[in-house]
C-alpha cells in the first residue's frame, strides 16, 4: 500500500495543473484511469492552458497522458502533439464535429490497441440560457468519437458516419438536442455494447443521462433517456451528467455527477438490473442521497464545490479507488471559473457506498 501522501497535503488532491508551457498548464479534469498487468498505471485525461479558446466556456480542449508506479504519484508523459499533449482537435479547416475541442472519456485496452471514447465539438457559437445564467460558447454541439493506439501516445481517429462521430445528437425537439457526449462505453457479458452519454435540456433547465446500444461497437441505435433531475431541494435538483458504468457482483453500477440548485456538485449512484432501467440509489453515507460529497463549504478546500466525473478502478483486494475532479469556492463563475484538478477517494473494503480521500 502506497504511503497516503497528497498534493499540500490537501486530502484527495493527487494530480494538478501542468508546469508553465505544457498544454494542461491551467487545469485537468476527466481521469480514465488503467492499472497495467505489469501494476504500472497510466491516466489519460482532459485539460487546457490559458491560451486555449476562451469562446469554449468548457474544462476540455486536449488530451494528454501521466503515468505512476502506484496510481498516486503520477509524472506527465510529454506527447508528440501541441505542448505535450497525446490527443487534440483536428483543424479548423477539416469540416469534422473535433475541430475546436476534444476530451478524454473513456479508455479501454483490447487486443493489444488501447481505444479511446472521446466527445469532441465543432466551430459552432451557440446563446443559451442555464441556471448559471446567458451564455455564448463555442463547440457545444458534441458528439462522440473513437480513436485507437498501440502505445496510449500516438492515436488514429475511427471515421463515424456524422462527420466523423459515431452518434449524433438529437432533433431541435428531442431531449438530448443540445449535444450527445462524455460517452462511456460499456462491453456486456454478450459482447453486446452500451454507450452512455449525457446533455442538457434548456427546456426543462437539467441534465439528463441516455443510452445506446450496439452488436458491434461502431453502429449504434439510441434506446432511451434513463436517468434525470432528482427532486427539489436534492444534491441533483439540476440533473445527473459525467458517469461511469461499471458491472459489480452482476448489477450494473453507475456512479453519477449531479449538481444542485446552488451550483454545488457531488457524486450519486443508480443501479440496475439490465443497463436500461436505471433506479437511483439513495443509501450513501452523504446526506440526501450522494456517496460522495464535496468537501464542507466555507472550508477553503480544493473541492469544497465539486466532486464530479468519477472513475473507478477495482483493486485486488476488493475495495475500490474512485479517481474525480474537484473544484474550490471562490475562484469564480461558470466552467473556466473553477480550478479544476484531480483527486482520489478509496472505499471501505468492499462497500463502494462508502468513500474517504486519500491522506484524509
Amino acid at each position: 500500500m502506497s504511503k497516503e501522501v497528497t498534493l499540500g497535503g490537501q486530502p484527495g488532491l493527487v494530480f494538478g495543473p501542468g508546469p508553465e508551457g505544457w498544454w494542461d498548464s491551467e487545469r485537468v479534469s476527466g481521469p480514465q484511469v488503467l492499472c497495467q498487468p505489469d501494476h504500472t498505471w497510466k491516466m489519460w485525461y482532459y485539460g487546457r492552458d490559458v491560451t486555449f479558446d476562451r469562446m469554449i466556456g468548457l474544462q476540455c480542449g486536449r488530451c494528454g497522458l501521466a503515468e505512476s508506479k502506484d496510481g498516486v504519484n503520477w509524472e506527465r508523459v510529454r506527447g508528440p502533439l501541441t505542448m505535450g499533449a497525446v490527443f487534440e482537435p483536428v483543424p479548423t479547416t477539416e469540416d469534422r464535429f473535433d475541430n475546436a475541442h476534444v476530451g478524454v472519456s473513456d479508455i479501454c485496452y483490447d487486443n493489444g490497441l488501447y481505444w479511446m471514447w472521446y466527445f469532441g465539438g465543432d466551430q459552432t457559437i451557440l446563446e443559451f440560457t442555464t441556471f448559471a445564467g446567458t451564455q455564448k460558447i463555442k463547440g457545444i454541439y458534441m458528439r462522440p468519437g473513437c480513436a485507437i493506439s498501440r502505445d496510449g501516445l500516438n492515436w488514429t481517429r475511427l471515421e463515424g458516419p456524422y462527420r466523423g462521430a459515431f452518434l449524433d445528437h438529437g432533433g431541435s425537439d428531442d431531449w438530448d438536442a443540445m449535444f450527445c457526449s462524455w460517452p462511456r462505453v460499456l462491453k456486456d457479458d454478450d459482447g453486446s455494447y452500451k454507450m452512455y452519454y449525457h446533455t442538457f435540456n434548456p427546456a426543462k433547465n437539467g441534465f439528463f443521462i441516455g443510452v445506446a446500444i450496439s452488436e458491434d461497437g461502431f453502429r449504434w441505435q439510441k434506446v432511451s433517456q434513463i436517468l434525470g433531475p432528482g427532486k427539489p431541494g436534492s444534491f441533483d435538483e439540476s440533473g445527473p451528467s459525467c458517469r461511469h458504468v461499471l458491472k459489480i457482483n452482476g448489477q450494473y453500477v453507475m456512479f453519477y455527477e449531479a449538481v444542485d440548485a446552488d451550483s454545488y456538485y457531488c457524486i450519486g449512484l443508480a443501479i440496475s438490473d439490465d443497463g436500461i432501467k436505471w433506479q437511483k440509489d439513495e443509501a450513501g453515507e452523504q446526506p440526501g442521497g450522494p456517496v460522495f460529497g464535496h468537501a464542507p463549504k466555507g472550508s477553503g478546500r480544493w473541492d469544497a464545490l465539486a466532486t464530479g466525473t468519477p472513475h473507478i478502478v477495482p483493486m485486488p483486494d476488493g475495495s475500490y479507488r474512485m479517481y474525480y475532479v474537484g473544484g474550490q469556492e471562490g475562484v469564480g463563475s461558470g466552467e473556466l471559473g473553477m480550478k479544476a484538478q484531480i483527486g482520489m477517494a478509496v472505499s471501505d473494503g468492499s462497500n463502494y457506498r462508502k468513500w474517504r480521500r486519500w491522506g484524509e
